[in-house]
């Protein structure tokens, strides 16, 4: 039984999965998005993010302890340069794991895209311009100095007559009811 056992061997001994991740830890580092397998790429997932989060804390100590699992000085190098400023207010989730749509032709293994979240400009354009609106709800809660002034005497108006009209309609609702009953027999 296979009990707590969460590590995906990739069918190869241990030496050779932790060189086959490495070295894909650091080509997505340097290319920013790789193509790859599905198990491959949940794979690489766990072993890269926890060094993607060492980068951000500038250290000669993790950047050492992220040298002894990638071994490429390049890639270290990028890591703590350009990738660690992208990721620095992001709190996890640094990868993301599109699939294909196609497989792989010799053994039908379904392929997919893992690519780091920030590089990726399709997605966060959109997503910046939506983050820099301010939800507003409808009901007024808790509101800024220069709000108050402009937005509350056109919101409170807006609330007193939608409370007026939710105490007048229950009273002609109940008449509405019939009368439409009856006009619809004649």
């Amino acid at each position: 039984m296979r009990h707590g056992k969460k590590v995906n061997h990739l069918g190869r001994k241990t030496a050779h999965r932790h060189a086959l991740l490495s070295n894909m830890a650091s080509s997505l580092i340097l290319n920013k998005r790789i193509t790859t397998t599905v198990a491959k790429a949940k794979a690489l997932r766990k072993y890269v993010e926890p060094l993607l989060t060492k980068a951000k804390d500038d250290t000669t100590h993790s950047r050492r302890t992220v040298f002894s699992y990638l071994q490429n000085k390049e890639s270290v190098k990028t890591l703590f340069g350009e990738v660690a400023a992208k990721i620095s207010d992001r709190p996890g989730g640094y990868t993301r794991i599109i699939k294909l749509g196609d497989v792989r032709l010799g053994d039908n293994a379904e392929m997919c895209l893992i690519e780091l979240v920030d590089y990726n400009t399709l997605y966060t354009k959109d997503g910046a311009a939506k983050k820099a609106k301010t939800r507003r709800s409808r009901r007024g809660g808790k509101k800024g100095p220069e709000t108050t002034e402009v937005e509350g005497s056109t919101e409170a108006p807006a609330v007193e007559a939608k409370a007026e009209k939710k105490a007048k309609a229950p009273a002609k609702k109940a008449p509405a009811k019939k009368a439409p009953s009856k006009k619809s027999k004649d």
